[in-house]
């Protein structure tokens, strides 16, 4: 008896990992409604020693600088110098091998609780390639420039989209380098390696199935979580919401909104 129970549930369970392939409401190519898309830029500025501060700029991603005006050593290869022009403004300058790739002009409003940042970024000839006036809210701290910014400044760009096709059974395989997804997980709570060739070769994601219109997929490096990614389908399965979360942020990353194709 408990032998032939057990093959029912083998048989049942099975039965739905074939139902899920072919039937999954996932399935489909979707494709960016930029008006009810968001995104959201936050950067920390926490103090590190005497005239020395700590820029976070994303989780992990940390500078630590003088505020003297050089230029010192910074992530990936760049250097990166604070200018302090007075107590509401400053300059941020990172650059390549002396080249500038980027600055930030730095103005805080009277009351401290809004930061103005005129971004630019360089091409290589030294032309301006990206200029984006980036307005901060305060999130966190009370005075100068010290605490957590937010900005939901940056605008989605139109024309994202990605493809969800079946993978194994009950997986799916989302294909979207633009909209930053290129992955094959399946729904077992193991961890499968990125695809998206993302240098960090310890970079993987595990998903779950929260119901039948919701998923999760909680990407890690390493093996320590650094973020997650809901996407959830709307009751007629026709808009997608994915929602981005990435750890020690006071607010998710992106929120894109997928119209189906």
């Amino acid at each position: 008896m408990l032998n032939r129970t057990f093959q029912w549930l083998l048989v049942a369970c099975l039965v739905t990992g074939t139902l899920w392939g072919a039937n999954d409401p996932f399935l489909g190519k979707w494709k960016v409604n930029p008006s009810k898309s968001k995104l959201n830029d936050e950067m920390k500025v926490e103090v590190a020693g005497a005239n020395r501060y700590a820029l976070t700029f994303a989780p992990g991603f940390v500078d630590t600088v003088v505020a003297d005006g050089s230029d010192q050593p910074a992530l990936s290869g760049t250097t990166l110098s604070v200018t302090v022009k007075g107590p509401n403004s400053w300059v941020v300058v990172r650059k390549m091998k002396g080249r500038t790739l980027l600055t930030g002009n730095w103005t805080l409003s009277e009351d401290g609780k809004t930061l103005n940042d005129a971004y630019t970024e360089y091409a290589p000839d030294g032309s301006t390639s990206l200029f984006l006036p980036y307005v901060y809210e305060r999130t966190a701290g009370s005075s100068g420039f010290l605490g957590t910014w937010d900005s939901d400044s940056e605008k989605v760009k139109p024309g994202i989209e990605f493809q969800i096709e079946p993978y194994e059974g009950d997986g799916l395989s989302f294909n979207g380098p633009d909209a930053e997804i290129t992955k094959k997980v399946k729904f077992d709570g193991n961890d499968y390696p990125d695809l998206d060739g993302n240098k960090d070769t310890g970079s993987a994601s595990s998903g779950r199935r929260v119901n039948e219109r919701s998923l999760e997929i909680t990407h890690k490096s390493k093996g320590t979580i650094t973020g997650t990614r809901q996407i959830e389908l709307s009751a007629d399965l026709k808009p997608l919401t994915m929602t981005v979360r990435l750890v020690g942020e006071n607010r998710p990353r992106k929120i894109y909104v997928f119209d189906r194709e």
